[in-house]
């Protein structure tokens, strides 16, 4: 049987921005979504950039009107991605550095977002017997 790979945990849909937003239409948009985290795209959908709520908490302590600043002063780059067949005991190991990795095909465009929350779930699910695999090796 064929280890689960991020396709099979990752989170899809994902929110997306572009650089140019008001930071308080993006963290209005994460609290209306519940998520911590916004992947910031350009062309044909590439992140260029993330934007997490402990951006946010930062552009509060910076700035007195959130509504003049942009994501693009405050996002994350460069950003680090993950693909879609990199297989979760891989991603595990990536995401000791990261609590979010923007997933992206093979042309670089955003097909979802994987967090460590969508690897504790997929752990939870069944999914355990990876770190047992791995540990053996």
């Amino acid at each position: 049987m064929a280890e689960p790979s991020v396709t099979d945990a990752m989170t899809t849909p994902m929110l997306t921005l572009g650089a140019e937003t008001p930071i308080d239409e993006a963290a209005r948009a994460m609290s209306e979504a519940d998520i911590k985290s916004i992947v910031i795209v350009g062309k044909g959908c590439q992140p260029v950039g993330i934007f997490t709520s402990t951006d946010a908490l930062e552009v509060l302590a910076d700035v007195e009107s959130p509504g003049e600043v942009t994501v693009k002063e405050y996002m994350t780059t460069p950003v680090e991605t993950i693909s879609p067949e990199t297989t979760l005991t891989a991603a595990a190991d990536r995401m000791q550095q990261y609590s979010h990795l923007p997933v992206t095909d093979s042309d670089g465009d955003a097909v979802g977002i994987l967090t460590k929350t969508d690897l504790a779930a997929a752990v939870a699910d069944g999914e355990a017997e990876l770190t047992a695999g791995a540990d053996a090796e």
